[in-house]
């Protein structure tokens, strides 16, 4: 193989900030992402900055990472992280391998994932996961979720790669996409349904930015909560633990992406704690995507329609904010059908789907 055409893969260091010059490389690598993601999906909803990106990726003691790129003939043409949860009983290993199409089936993909899985064996957790964008099911064989929900298309070329790696399908998330401005009418109607169903126990909170010091202990507990309490199916997670240095942390990475957070939450006005909450992440362009990040309701709290009323708050407060913004996109698993329900009933409707794969050594 001649020196233009041969695979080197490389450990990318992370920058400490966008203005560095090394910074070059990482902005690269995000543009390789971007371009491999609008291929897969048919849109670029969910393509982020490099600057936005970034903050992700300078947390290692809450989201411990190592990044690798592949390069040809000196061109970044793929990426791979391997992640892991820093909790002392996790188990399992994060393995992320994006190719750009047109270098797909030299050899790039492989080499990539062979460096990250000779590394997560080494570490000392041994279970292999990754979840993975791919292309909307079509015309290939149908390879179902053991959840009994969902599906993919072994057409699909991620869907081979990882069933060629001994990959098992465990769980199939639903990517979808919400057309702005949404029908205030709609909204209106259907907050006032959602609210008469919780009844006076609970009424809605919002902040925009970091969360406000007297709120910091309930939103510890729901993001531990939101960490075990999502569908996760066969995928193996560990409880994360969350404190308020953790919860601060997370809040900085807000300040150093541009991004602004916009979060509703029920609170259960007979205790004064929350008993839910729903984020929704803008980007600095309000031409771009919105992203709806959490949302959960506490276990001890469902059956209220609270998913429903916080949904729709924070779509209300988005059309205040940003009456200019395309659209929310989302995802959930496809067996959780009561999300599901919520999101359609407001408008949400598929534009991708992920998978998510194990392998047990």
């Amino acid at each position: 193989m001649s020196t233009d055409t041969a695979v080197t893969v490389d450990e990318l260091a992370i920058p400490a900030s966008m203005d560095v010059p090394e910074a070059a490389d990482f902005a690269e690598m995000v543009d390789v992402r971007n371009a491999i993601e609008t291929q897969l999906m048919g849109t670029d909803a969910l393509n982020y900055s490099a600057r936005e990106l970034l903050p992700v990726y300078q947390v290692p003691e809450d989201d411990p990472m190592r990044l690798f790129v592949a390069r040809v003939g000196g061109r970044i043409v793929g990426r791979a992280i391997l992640s892991w949860q820093p909790e002392e009983d996790a188990i399992a290993s994060w393995l992320e391998v994006e190719v750009l199409p047109e270098f797909r089936r030299r050899g790039v993909g492989t080499a990539l994932f062979d460096r990250l899985t000779e590394l997560a064996l080494a570490s000392g957790r041994p279970t292999l996961q990754a979840e993975t964008i791919h292309t909307r099911p079509s015309t290939g064989r149908r390879i179902d979720s053991p959840t009994g929900y969902g599906w993919l298309s072994d057409d699909d070329p991620g869907v081979r790669f990882l069933l060629g790696h001994g990959y098992q399908l465990e769980q199939v998330a639903r990517i979808s996409a919400l057309p702005l401005p949404a029908d205030a009418a709609r909204l209106a109607e259907q907050r006032a349904a959602a609210q008469a169903a919780a009844g006076d126990d609970y009424r809605v909170v919002a902040w925009a930015g970091p969360t406000p010091a007297d709120r910091v202990d309930d939103l510890v507990t729901l993001k531990t909560r939101m960490s075990t309490d999502a569908p996760s199916a066969g995928m193996d997670f560990t409880e994360e633990k969350w404190d308020a240095g953790r919860l601060a942390r997370w809040d900085g990475q807000l300040a150093g992406s541009g991004r602004e957070r916009l979060t509703v939450a029920a609170e259960h006005v007979p205790t004064g704690r929350l008993a839910g909450y729903n984020e929704l992440s803008l980007p600095a362009d309000r031409g771009r995507p919105v992203s709806q990040e959490d949302t959960l309701v506490l276990t001890e709290h469902r059956g209220r329609r609270l998913g429903m009323l916080l949904k729709v708050a924070n779509l209300q407060r988005l059309a205040e904010v940003s009456p200019s913004s395309p659209m929310v996109t989302t995802f959930n698993a496809e067996e959780n059908r009561h999300m599901l329900d919520v999101n359609e009933a407001v408008g949400f409707a598929p534009i991708g789907y992920e998978g998510c794969w194990k392998l047990t050594r």
